[in-house]
């Protein structure tokens, strides 16, 4: 069965949230309860994918300090897009 969209947005918030690092649920957290809610199919597809990933890669992937994998450039640029960040 299909999980709902509803469903599935809430628990990827919660996700955004609690991440474990303060940096992360900031900046995952704001975007997800803005977000989420319009983003196309394989768009929140990807964004629960990156999520898998550790907030520590992560952190340093979204400040450009390394670079992201390929998988998930697209979805690092609208977060960037949305915190004001070329």
């Amino acid at each position: 069965m299909t999980e709902p969209l509803e469903t599935r947005v809430k628990r990827l918030r919660i996700r955004c949230w609690r991440r474990g690092t303060k940096e992360m649920d900031l900046l995952l957290g704001a975007y997800a309860d803005s977000a989420l809610t319009s983003l196309e199919p394989e768009a929140l597809d990807a964004f629960e994918a990156m999520l898998e990933e550790n907030d520590q890669d992560l952190y340093v992937w979204f400040s450009r300090q390394a670079p992201e994998p390929a998988a998930h450039r697209a979805t690092l640029a609208r977060l960037r897009a949305f915190h004001g960040i070329a």
